[in-house]
């Protein structure tokens, strides 16, 4: 009874995974940075980057549910560590550590932008906003996000072992081992290129990494977990 309660658990979380990630990404690339390398606006917001009233709610649209995919993920991390075999919950047991500080990370971040800056700057009191701003390339809010989703890239590799078997199985290994690697290519690759003038690319790179295999992964995994519902047990990952 309790493996058929976190398979429908691990479905459910799959969905929501999905749904949040995409409606995020959706979101996010209908709205174009206005600063730093890849501002393609006329007119781009520079430093102290605090003139920005004309943009909110518009250009934070996308926090609202990107703030809570963190926890989703989170919520389906646990679900495969409970169903992983006993010889492969070490490295699931640290996925959901890495699950935990990254959902710690990001939420916090997005959480400071909703309900810091943008009544801050709405009043007025700018001082000190700009290290924290969005919009900053080279900001405390980008370097919190690159550092959260890049532990939810490791993440991903960390919960690979547990899918030892074929079909959906073998297509969620590949993918979680795929990304992740990807994600340390990209940002050798930036830092080779660019040096300290990485700016945002990274940032930008890794999130489409990670919602990009979250997105395919949730799906898979939502028939995963689903296969294991029916079946009624869910008796491990392997």
């Amino acid at each position: 009874m309790r493996d058929r309660a976190v398979a429908r658990l691990g479905f459910w979380a799959a969905i929501a995974t999905a749904l949040l990630t995409a409606v995020s990404f959706g979101l996010a690339l209908a709205t174009p940075p206005r600063s730093g390398p890849y501002c393609a606006f006329d007119s781009c917001v520079t430093a102290p980057y605090t003139d920005i009233e004309a943009y909110f709610p518009r250009d934070y649209l996308w926090m609202f549910p990107a703030i809570l995919i963190p926890f989703a993920f989170l919520a389906l991390i646990a679900c495969v560590h409970y169903v992983a075999d006993e010889g492969r919950k070490p490295l699931t047991l640290t996925a959901v550590a890495l699950a935990a500080m990254s959902a710690a990370i990001v939420s916090t971040d997005y959480f400071i932008q909703l309900t810091v800056i943008q009544p801050s700057v709405l009043r007025g009191q700018v001082d000190g906003l700009s290290l924290w701003s969005q919009y900053n390339p080279h900001g405390v809010f980008i370097a919190l996000e690159t550092i959260g989703y890049l532990l939810m890239a490791f993440t991903l590799f960390f919960v690979a072992p547990a899918f030892a078997g074929r079909g959906v199985e073998r297509a969620l290994r590949w993918l979680f081992i795929l990304a992740p690697l990807a994600a340390v290519a990209a940002l050798a690759g930036y830092s080779v290129a660019y040096g300290q003038d990485v700016e945002y690319r990274f940032e930008v790179a890794v999130i489409s990494i990670d919602w990009t295999a979250l997105i395919v992964g949730s799906v898979l995994l939502a028939v995963f977990f689903r296969r294991a519902w029916q079946l009624g047990a869910a008796g491990g990952a392997a």
